[in-house]
């Protein structure tokens, strides 16, 4: 759902660092509208590589998406998509590089001595699936609504490092929806909304940010955003952003609200997002006519 053939994102997070070793993310995607020519598809690719904590614990997972959308009527503004996710992901941890009680000597940390502990792995790799329907409406001039809901994490990977076969990946539900409304020619409103419940735990995202359109002509389009947020609990956030043609630039940071503000003092995570749209040229298909000799 974008206006184009192509579209390539990155995004980079870093999380923490005013408290231990920061967490590191960093994400890349493509995908394609109408790929190989083919109608109401949608394919992509979804790259995702995250680094946490002391032990380096890292997540690396290639997904692959595929969608198919289609309108209720010829005259209805109306679209809807079906969509699904498969993918691979690996996860490892380094042992060595944590402290146990085991090692504690009476006196100092000794690291010669046993952990004690008896790990039957350090690394899990497992298929993962996810679904999803989404929603969009096209309403007067420039204002639309989208929503959808999603179902990740359908075949409950296993997760234990021990191999204990009851510790699964819960199921994991998304709920989400934004709406564009035009105050006037240049100013757009644009709420939006997350919701995230995984086993007995649950997210809650919402605000709203505001873009001033500079330029708005034929083939050149160029605008500025600013929006705030509040995660559930955690943290708030603000973000700006730049929409230069086809390339749109975002930078946000959390501010942490949670119970973990005496270590953290107020921060969180600062993070960047970089998307470029394609359009391919498509030559217009001329019919020429034989004209007709004449002696």
């Amino acid at each position: 759902m974008f206006d184009g053939d192509y579209r390539f994102a990155a995004n980079q997070r870093t999380q923490w660092r005013s408290v231990t070793v920061p967490y590191s993310t960093f994400s890349l995607s493509a995908d394609a509208y109408q790929p190989f020519q083919k109608e109401n598809i949608g394919a992509g690719i979804l790259i995702n590589h995250d680094i946490a904590g002391d032990s380096r614990f890292r997540t690396f997972q290639v997904n692959f998406t595929g969608a198919y959308y289609f309108k209720p009527a010829a005259d209805t503004n109306s679209l809807f998509s079906f969509g699904a996710l498969m993918g691979f992901t690996n996860r490892y941890i380094d042992y060595s590089a944590l402290y146990f009680d085991n090692q504690f000597d009476g006196y100092q940390y000794n690291p010669s001595l046993s952990t004690g502990e008896n790990f039957a792995r350090e690394s899990r790799a497992y298929f993962n699936l996810q679904l999803g329907f989404a929603w969009h409406k096209k309403l007067a001039g420039r204002n639309y609504f989208n929503s959808g809901i999603a179902l990740a994490n359908i075949t409950k990977p296993k997760q234990s490092y021990f191999d204990v076969n009851s510790i699964q990946l819960d199921r994991r539900f998304n709920l989400h929806g934004t709406f564009q409304y035009a105050l006037n020619t240049e100013w757009e409103l644009i709420p939006s909304t997350q919701l995230q419940i995984q086993g007995k735990y649950y997210e809650l995202l919402f605000g709203s940010q505001l873009r001033y359109i500079l330029i708005n002509e034929k083939g050149v389009y160029r605008a500025i955003r600013a929006g705030a947020f509040y995660r559930t609990a955690d943290a708030g956030y603000l973000l700006v952003g730049l929409d230069y043609d086809k390339w749109i630039a975002s930078v946000s940071y959390d501010i942490n609200l949670s119970t973990l503000v005496p270590a953290s003092n107020y921060r969180g995570g600062l993070e960047f997002s970089l998307i470029y749209i394609l359009d391919v040229f498509k030559p217009q298909k001329i019919q020429h006519r034989i004209c007709p000799n004449y002696i």
